[in-house]
């Protein structure tokens, strides 16, 4: 019955794409790597970011952890996860976040290394120099003072610019578009909304080394979650060239938070994801990757 479901999922998914006039081009999954790791402290992975050649990786929980390490890789494909170093996420007075303040799910990493993380329950995004060290909070913008407490802050994805981007997992505008909000190293704007379709809701995003805005969007319900990956064309007067890269029917892949995309040694386009298991033993935390048409 839920082969038989997820099988009628697909051509409505595709169909539901077209319905809006938005062009579905076909990525293709490469594989999904099993990540075991005994500590406590492991799991609730909702934020990722990979090195340019993907054999590395920084890795956020919602828990107010940040962990890196290496990933080896066969043939292009991941074979392990090693070297895992982690450290606390900390507040700006220094001290270890606790509760519903250490909520952190959205990650992005400058170029010159520094890290920055958006929360949810407690709306914001902070800046740190380096792993372990003290947060600087940025600016709170107006539109983060109503956020939804389980439904805020999921996605941060930082420009070739240097400006960042966030946007909430249920928040809506008046007309039920998805707000995205800029900050640009002085304020927050407010540029562009994007379309939201289908039941998903994003969870992240990155800008590929294409220069697009890619956002990893969530579908819960009872059987299971899906997931779809959306990309899009960013100018000064907006967004356009919507995409959608891939839709899964239900229980394809886990509970899918975080996102890179970057090029491989052949320079296809990759988008690596991380899934958050909620500290719960019947889900599982896994590195699925898939090749992005260009």
């Amino acid at each position: 019955m839920r082969l038989r479901l997820a099988l009628q999922l697909i051509p409505a998914l595709l169909l539901g794409g077209a319905a809006y006039g938005v062009d579905v081009r076909s990525a293709t999954h490469l594989g999904s790597f099993a990540w075991h790791h005994d500590a406590e402290w492991f799991g609730g992975w909702s934020g990722l970011e990979l090195s340019d050649d993907g054999q590395s990786m920084t890795v956020l929980s919602d828990r107010a952890r940040i962990a890196t390490a290496r990933i080896p890789r066969v043939d292009g494909r991941i074979a392990a996860v090693e070297d895992l170093r982690h450290w606390p996420v900390r507040s700006s007075g220094n001290s270890d976040l606790q509760g519903r303040a250490g909520d952190s799910e959205g990650l992005a990493i400058a170029p010159d290394g520094t890290i920055y993380i958006s929360f949810e329950a407690v709306p914001r995004v902070a800046r740190y120099a380096a792993m372990g060290g003290p947060a600087e909070v940025l600016p709170r913008a107006a539109a983060f003072r109503d956020q939804p407490i389980n439904g805020s802050l999921e996605a941060l994805a930082m420009d070739g610019q240097g400006r960042l981007y966030t946007m909430s997992e249920t928040a809506r505008s008046p007309d039920g578009r998805i707000p995205v909000h800029r900050w640009d190293g002085r304020s927050w704007t407010t540029p562009f909304t994007l379309p939201e379709r289908g039941g998903f809701a994003p969870v992240a995003a990155d800008f590929g080394p294409d220069g697009r805005l890619y956002v990893l969007e969530r579908a819960a319900t009872l059987i299971a979650f899906r997931s779809r990956l959306r990309r899009w064309e960013v100018t000064e007067d907006g967004v356009g060239g919507e995409e959608t890269l891939f839709a899964t029917p239900h229980g394809r892949h886990d509970n899918l938070e975080g996102l890179s995309v970057w090029r491989d040694a052949e320079g296809a386009l990759r988008a690596t994801m991380v899934s958050d298991d909620n500290f719960f033993g019947l889900q599982r935390t896994e590195l699925v990757e898939y090749a992005l048409p260009d």
